[in-house]
């Protein structure tokens, strides 16, 4: 189980891109000790991060889990990205969801880690 943190600066943005074969994310006081970690080490408020590193449960827009994580992230100023292959999620509302983050600002699902860092830099 390891986890690697880098950071990346493209279009004069910094993001914290980080990879981990453990879940990271499991509920909302893990995330939000998570972006507060990162955000602490790096100095970045762009978090990149791998879909394994989220609790499948997030993905399940039933339990509400990435609605109340992703309102903190926003109320805390972080723009986050999740990459990864999201084809086994196969749920309308997910898809919908992932499709009108994707249009947005501050919250974005990738297929892979350079797409989500050019998403967050606006690049």
């Amino acid at each position: 189980m390891s986890t690697k943190k880098e950071i990346v600066k493209k279009n004069n943005v910094s993001v914290a891109v980080v990879n981990s074969s453990q879940v990271l994310i499991k509920n909302v006081p893990s995330a939000l000790d998570f972006v507060m970690n990162i955000k602490y080490e790096t100095g970045c408020t762009n978090i990149v991060v791998n879909k394994e590193a989220v609790t499948e449960d997030f993905f399940i827009l039933s339990t509400c889990l990435a609605g109340e994580i992703l309102q903190k992230f926003i109320n805390y100023g972080i723009r986050f990205a999740i990459y990864g292959d999201f084809s086994k999620n196969t749920s309308k509302p997910l898809k919908d969801f992932m499709y009108e983050s994707n249009k947005g600002k501050d919250i974005y699902f990738q297929p892979t880690e350079a797409l989500a860092v050019d998403k967050i830099t606006g690049c």
